[in-house]
């Protein structure tokens, strides 16, 4: 699997002939690849999904997270508090939980199917 950082101030929208050429040669995105190869689905993975969990952090001000797959949203949360039943359902024990896992565990579970082999974008530095 590839990580992904992006840095925000240089990301910008004219990305179409960007990824395609960024495909070939990586070194041209906003972000540096640390692991692996990327492809073109994968680079429009990452934008797709971090382009959503910044929108979600900016409007709702909460952590988020997001699991794209084949260029589609598997699922997107924001890091609320689960609730026990919520807890017991994904097997993890609620109260250790940050905000932002919370958001990852509800994102990655929306569709857990369709997340098996995803791309997760995260709004927040995971230390």
């Amino acid at each position: 699997a590839a990580i992904y950082t992006i840095d925000q101030k240089t990301w910008s929208n004219e990305k179409d002939q960007a990824i395609k050429d960024a495909a070939k040669d990586a070194s041209k995105m906003p972000f540096e690849v640390l692991n692996g190869n990327p492809g073109y689905i994968n680079l429009l993975d990452a934008l797709n999904a971090w382009q959503l969990v910044l929108e979600l952090k900016e409007a709702l001000n909460l952590p988020a997270a997001a699991s794209f797959k084949h260029v589609s949203p598997a699922g997107a949360a924001v890091g609320v508090e689960l609730d026990e039943v919520l807890a017991d359902v994904y097997d993890v024990d609620a109260k250790s939980l940050t905000p932002l896992a919370a958001a990852y565990i509800r994102a990655r579970h929306a569709d857990p199917k369709s997340s098996f082999g995803d791309f997760v974008a995260l709004s927040d530095k995971v230390d």
